[in-house]
C-alpha cells in the first residue's frame, strides 16, 4: 500500500528565504553544470515551495534512477506538492536524458587539419569575396556548429576579436578552428593572416579557449598550425 511521505515543512518557502542569484531557475540559467540535484529538481518543479518539494522527492525515492522508473501518477500521489502535470514534466526530462546518453554522436570529427577542411574547402574555394569561418568544437574536438563571423575583407583593421569569439562563448566551447578563403584561388598566408591568427590565438589563452588552427582555403588549404605561422 502507498503512503504519502511526510512534507516538511516551514513557516515560509524556502525560496522566499534565498537571494535572487541563488533562486534555483537563476543557477540553472547561468551555471547548469554547478548545480546540485535539488536545485535541477526544483527549477523543474517550480512554484513557491519548490526547493522543500524536490528535498521531499529525493527522500522518498533517494536516487534519479528510481524517480525516472516512477509513472507520472505515482510521482503525484505520493509527493506533496508535485501535481500531474509537473510530475509529467519530470518523467519527460528524465527521459530526455536517458535519450541523450545513448544517443550516438554523429557531428563531425576533428582530428586533423584535413578535418576540418573537408567541410568547408569545396564552398569556400568557389566564393567571390573573403568570409572567415569559426569551428565550434566540443571536449571531444566534434563540431558543434561553423559560424561566419565575416564577410568582405578578412583584414586587421576589419576583423575584432571579440566578435570571433562571442558564439563560442555563449555556447561554451572550448575549443575553435579559423577558416577563412582567399577568392585569388593562391592560399598563401599574408601579412594581415599572420597577425590576425596571433592576435586571436593569445584572447583565445585569455579567455581559455583553445585556438587550434587557421585554414586558409584556395585551390587547396593551409593549416597555418602546421606551418608555426601565428601560433607560438
Amino acid at each position: 500500500m502507498n503512503h504519502q511521505i511526510p512534507f516538511l515543512t516551514f513557516p515560509d518557502a524556502r525560496l522566499s528565504y534565498l537571494p535572487a542569484r541563488e533562486h534555483p531557475l537563476r543557477r540553472v540559467a547561468e551555471h547548469p553544470t554547478a548545480c546540485n540535484l535539488i536545485e535541477l529538481l526544483a527549477a523543474l518543479i517550480g512554484g513557491p515551495r519548490q526547493v522543500e518539494t524536490a528535498e521531499n522527492l529525493l527522500k522518498h525515492y533517494r536516487t534519479l534512477r528510481a524517480v525516472r522508473q516512477a509513472h507520472a501518477e505515482e510521482l503525484a500521489s505520493l509527493v506533496p506538492g508535485i501535481g500531474l502535470q509537473t510530475a509529467t514534466r519530470l518523467v519527460a526530462a528524465l527521459e530526455l536524458g536517458q535519450r541523450l546518453a545513448t544517443e550516438t554522436d554523429e557531428r563531425p570529427l576533428i582530428n586533423s587539419p584535413a578535418d576540418a577542411a573537408a567541410l568547408v574547402q569545396y564552398e569556400m574555394r568557389t566564393l567571390e569575396q573573403e568570409e572567415l569561418r569559426v569551428f565550434l568544437l566540443n571536449t571531444r574536438n566534434r563540431v558543434i556548429a561553423i559560424e561566419t563571423v565575416y564577410r568582405g575583407s578578412v583584414n586587421c583593421a576589419q576583423v575584432r576579436v571579440g566578435e570571433v569569439f562571442k558564439t563560442a562563448v555563449r555556447r561554451n566551447a572550448p575549443a575553435i578552428i579559423l577558416a577563412h578563403n582567399h577568392p585569388s584561388g593562391d592560399p598563401t598566408p599574408s601579412p594581415d593572416d599572420l597577425a590576425i591568427t596571433r592576435a586571436i590565438a593569445q584572447a583565445g589563452k585569455l579567455l581559455d579557449i583553445d585556438v587550434l588552427d587557421h585554414l586558409v582555403i584556395g585551390s587547396h588549404y593551409v593549416s597555418m598550425k602546421e606551418r608555426g605561422l601565428g601560433f607560438d
